[in-house]
């Protein structure tokens, strides 16, 4: 059921609304110091998208302020990046899930259609098992979900744990519960 996310182009849609939506809203805001943002969009090169929305993929929203002496960089958080990772977020939630869930042949054939490498799902392996359950985010965020999420299964207990009916709207659930993991600039209203 998650594997039809990573192929989706429609999915990927929604993430690119999503995140337009997150960027309005930051640019709305304004700088802490009051000024007005202006737009500073930079280049990305995400992996793992499907060919339909590649285009869309490759700039990430930025705002800089135009207040002169201050010109801070503002990047709203979002659905489609996870931090400076090179996949998109959707790619290195799912793959390390479904280690979990599925087959070694079906991780394989996964592996093969977004063309991540075992040593880099290894490592996002390592940061959902090792290095997010240690971080100030989950010891605090871990507290807000109805029901304990097993650490020795994540991230795909943490995607279980949302209980939509669809596999897309458990993605978006998990994805907008970690958004505060994919900026480090800005606190989001969220």
């Amino acid at each position: 059921m998650y594997q039809t996310i990573l192929n989706d182009a429609s999915f990927y849609r929604v993430l690119l609304k999503l995140d337009e939506d997150l960027a309005e809203r930051a640019r709305q805001r304004g700088c802490a110091c009051g000024g007005k943002l202006h737009s500073a969009r930079y280049p990305r090169k995400p992996r793992g998208t499907p060919e339909e929305v590649q285009e869309d993929y490759s700039r990430r929203r930025s705002f800089c302020c135009a207040e002169e002496g201050c010109r801070k960089r503002t990047t709203p958080a979002s659905f489609r990046f996870l931090s400076r990772r090179v996949y998109v977020a959707a790619v290195v939630v799912l793959i390390t899930a479904l280690r979990h869930g599925a087959t070694a042949a079906r991780v394989a054939q996964l592996r093969a259609i977004v063309g991540v490498s075992r040593r880099t799902l290894e490592r996002w392996r390592q940061w959902w098992l090792e290095e997010f359950p240690r971080s100030s985010f989950w010891r605090w965020a871990s507290g807000q979900l109805a029901r304990p999420v097993d650490e020795q299964t994540l991230p795909f207990s943490l995607l279980e744990s949302f209980r939509k009916p669809g596999a897309e709207e458990r993605m978006i659930d998990l994805l907008r519960f970690i958004l505060p993991l994919t900026t480090t600039s800005v606190l989001q209203e969220i």
